[in-house]
């Protein structure tokens, strides 16, 4: 085996890193919502270059007066070099700053600066015991009784405490005198982020309501381990300019609710100028390679309102009116959809809406998940679960005619809805009128629900076992100056 090699394998075997000196104050950590799936995937447990968070991160520094370099070790794997801060007590100023990215049995050497050693010669024998000052080419350690080591040829090198590998920061400072100085390292880091993860049971009964429970997934592929951190969340989407920055992009449970918390174990919600804030009540570890969840809010029941939906088209408008006979064509059968309202009762950051129902034995089974964007208190949210198995909706043109010369167009539909259940089912039918801007409707065989500029929407009956239809007509109209060619 080679030399290199040698020092990997007894690096891998006999190495555990010190972790870094911290200062009283607990490291804080705010991390900013991603949807990255590498980030909360549960098959590799490498890092990922994706995600966001900003890291205050207390230090301990040993200082002499006058310039020196201080290297600080222990740092994730993805750094925002431009954006790296070390603000010193005392008086004590950066001259200049050097980011050493973590890259194998370096990272690890360099994790160790500042921390005591014991480099160990190929026999097993110890070659220098005391502070590692630098890892480069070679190691410089400096004994209890202040001699100095530089140590090329080693076999593998031994410290107290948890092996923390990834980058490390070499400092030149000014101090104005000697002593011990308290120091907060803040830095973005990459392979962090979090995203809500909601999980809604339908409750029994005739009316929709929703046994609601909302949790924070938060995802560590930083490289780096965080013990006891001091965790905010930030909902909202702030702008990410820089492309060489870190950027932002299930969990195994149980169907029963979880037991609601107490409100002191709650996040504190708060305003950050255009985004909500989550601040976790008590300190969080975050493993690297893990998927945390923390309770955002208590879980509560809920009035929600459950649609099976056939819609057809959307709200485009051309530049003028459409006569082509061909251009909103007949639809073949199709699926009618299932979806899922709830209003906002509070503040909900974006995420997933897993949704659950009992079969005929109680057990709740799962029926759909959908996105819920971010949303504000009082605002409904809407997602769509699936397709009704037992509903089909069939779309058929029972008239056009078009008038050039009274500017007027007409187009007639006949939509058969059928339903295969053995219950009645509602259905709600959205039309989107879009030949033209300026519609009116002419007739129909049941009144609409709702209508607007750009949408009618009826609510129809269908029978167990049997079918429905809806009849309506609309008529076009422009004035001369939007006379198509």
């Amino acid at each position: 085996m080679s030399q290199p090699l040698l020092r990997l394998a007894a690096l891998a075997a006999a190495v555990a890193l010190a972790a870094p000196a911290f200062a009283a104050t607990p490291t804080a950590l705010t991390l900013y919502r991603s949807d990255s799936a590498a980030l909360y995937a549960s098959g590799d447990a490498g890092g990922v270059d994706e995600g966001y968070a900003v890291v205050r991160e207390p230090r301990r520094l040993d200082l002499r007066a006058g310039v020196q370099d201080v290297t600080l070790g222990g740092l994730p794997r993805y750094l925002d070099s431009e954006a790296l801060a070390l603000g010193v007590e005392g008086g004590a100023r950066v001259l200049s700053q050097r980011l050493l990215l973590g890259q194998g049995a370096g990272a690890a050497l360099a994790g160790l600066v500042g921390q005591p050693v014991e480099v160990l010669g190929s026999d097993g024998q110890p070659l220098a015991r005391g502070t590692l000052l630098r890892a480069g080419d070679g190691l410089l350690v400096q004994g209890e009784g202040g001699q100095t080591s530089l140590v090329r040829d080693y076999a593998a090198v031994r410290a107290q405490g948890r092996f923390s590998p990834g980058s490390s920061l070499q400092l030149r400072l000014d101090a104005p005198r000697a002593g011990g100085a308290d120091a907060v390292l803040s830095y973005p880091t990459a392979g962090l982020g979090w995203r809500a993860a909601y999980v809604g049971t339908l409750q029994p009964g005739g009316a929709c309501r929703l046994a609601f429970e909302s949790r924070a997934s938060i995802a560590n592929r930083s490289g780096r381990d965080w013990h006891e951190v001091a965790l905010t969340l930030i909902a909202g989407e702030p702008r990410f300019a820089k492309a060489s920055a870190p950027q932002p992009m299930m969990m195994a449970r149980s169907f029963k609710a979880a037991a609601a918390p107490e409100a002191d174990a709650l996040p504190e919600q708060s305003t950050l100028a255009d985004y909500r804030s989550y601040a976790l009540p008590g300190a969080v570890d975050l493993p690297d390679g893990s998927v945390s969840q923390v309770p955002l809010y208590a879980t509560r029941t809920l009035d929600c309102e459950r649609t099976a939906l056939y819609e057809r088209g959307g709200g485009w408008r051309p530049p003028q009116p459409m006569l082509d006979p061909d251009f909103s064509p007949d639809g073949g059968e199709q699926p009618i959809t299932s979806t899922l309202r709830i209003q906002a009762f509070d503040s909900l950051p974006a995420g997933h809406l897993r949704v659950l129902a009992a079969d005929r034995h109680g057990t709740p089974q799962f029926i759909g998940e959908g996105r819920i964007e971010d949303t504000p208190k009082g605002r409904p949210a809407t997602v769509t679960l699936g397709t009704a198995f037992d509903l089909r909706g069939q779309r058929e043109r029972t008239a056009f005619t078009v008038d050039r010369a009274g500017r007027r167009m007409d187009e007639a539909f006949r939509i058969t809805l059928s339903n295969a259940g053995d219950s009645a089912r509602t259905v709600t039918v959205r039309e989107h009128p879009s030949r033209w801007r300026q519609w009116t409707l002419v007739s129909s065989s049941a009144k609409p629900a709702r209508q607007t500029p750009d949408l009618l929407e009826f609510r129809v009956e269908v029978p167990a076992g049997g079918q429905a239809t809806l009849d309506y007509a609309v008529r076009y109209s422009w004035t001369a100056d939007q006379q198509p060619r």
